[in-house]
C-alpha cells in the first residue's frame, strides 16, 4: 500500500498473472491476482504468488540482477529473464502469462530440465594454451584479445537455446546440433589467440554448424546484447568452409596433423 503526502492511503493495484503450473507433459496456466507495487519485476510478483497463494510453485531463480541466468522464462510468448523485465512494461489491467522455456522437457511448473545444455558443453576441448615465449611470457594483441570479451558475458540463461527453431521444433536434432550457446562457446575458444586446439572438424561433424540458416532469432533475444550470430556463428562457418572445401588448406591442416575424432566418412578429402 502506497501513501501520499497529505492524503489517505492509496489502494495498490492489482496485477493478473497467468502462471503455468503442471508437471511432465500435463499442466494449465492457472490466474493469480496480487497487488502491485512500484518498481516491481516479473520475478517480484512470482514471488508474492508463492508467498500469499501457492508456496509450492516452482520456479528457479538465484541472483535476481540479470547475472546467473537461471530465471528464464517466457513472459507472454516472449523469451526473457524474470528478473529483468520490469512490470510497467506491461499496460494496467494488462494480463501477463508466464510459461516455462519450451525447448526444454517440463520438470514441474516454470522450471524446465536443462540437462541438455551441461551435456554438451562436456563434449568442447578445453582450451589449450601455446608453449610460452622463450621469456616465460605469452603474448597477444589487444584486438584479438577484445574479439573474444563479447563471448564470455554469456550467463547461460539458455534463450537463445529456447527460440532455435532447429532443436525447438525438431526433436531428432539435438543429438546433432549443439545450438548458439555452444557456439558463442566455440567461438571464443577458436578465436582465443593462445589456444592450439583443433576443433573445426568437430565444430562440423559433431556440432552440427551448418544446421544454423541465420535466422538471427538468438541474438535477438540474448539478454547480454552478444552478437551471436554475426561474430560467432558466421565467422565459425567461414573457417569451416576454409578448412573443408579449399583443398590447400585442407592438405596443410592434414599434413600438421591436425585431426579430431571422425567419422569415417569425414576423413576424405574434400572433392574438387
Amino acid at each position: 500500500m502506497t501513501t501520499v503526502a497529505g492524503a489517505l492511503p492509496l489502494q495498490a493495484p492489482d496485477v493478473h498473472m497467468w502462471i503455468w503450473r503442471g508437471e511432465g507433459s500435463g499442466g494449465e496456466h492457472v490466474e493469480y491476482v496480487v497487488p502491485l507495487d512500484p518498481g516491481m519485476v516479473v520475478l517480484d510478483v512470482v514471488h508474492r504468488i508463492q508467498a500469499t497463494h501457492a508456496p509450492d510453485l516452482a520456479v528457479r531463480w538465484n541472483c535476481k540482477a540479470g547475472k546467473c541466468g537461471s530465471c528464464s522464462a517466457e513472459v507472454n510468448g516472449a523469451p526473457k529473464l524474470m528478473c529483468m523485465t520490469r512490470m510497467n512494461e506491461f499496460a494496467p489491467g494488462e494480463e501477463i502469462t508466464i510459461s516455462p522455456v519450451r525447448t526444454f522437457p517440463l520438470i514441474k511448473d516454470l522450471v524446465s530440465d536443462v540437462s541438455f545444455n551441461y551435456e554438451k558443453a562436456k563434449t568442447i576441448p578445453p582450451f589449450k594454451p601455446k608453449p610460452k615465449d622463450p621469456d616465460g611470457k605469452r603474448r597477444m594483441y589487444q584486438e584479438d584479445v577484445d574479439r573474444v570479451q563479447e563471448f564470455h558475458k554469456c550467463i547461460e540463461c539458455f534463450l537463445c537455446q529456447d527460440v532455435c527453431h532447429v532443436i525447438r521444433d525438431h526433436e531428432e536434432n539435438k543429438q546433432a546440433f549443439s545450438g548458439p550457446r555452444f557456439f558463442v562457446r566455440l567461438a571464443a575458444l577458436e578465436m582465443h589467440p593462445l589456444d592450439t586446439n583443433d576443433r573445426l572438424d568437430l565444430i562440423r561433424a559433431k556440432h552440427g554448424l551448418g544446421f544454423c540458416n541465420i535466422t538471427k532469432c538468438c541474438t535477438e533475444v540474448c539478454p547480454e546484447d552478444i552478437h551471436i550470430t554475426d561474430n560467432a556463428i558466421i565467422p565459425l562457418k567461414e573457417r569451416v568452409v576454409t578448412a573443408h572445401y579449399d583443398p590447400i588448406a585442407w592438405a596443410l591442416r592434414r599434413m600438421r596433423g591436425k585431426r579430431e575424432d571422425l567419422a569415417p566418412s569425414e576423413a576424405e578429402p574434400p572433392s574438387a
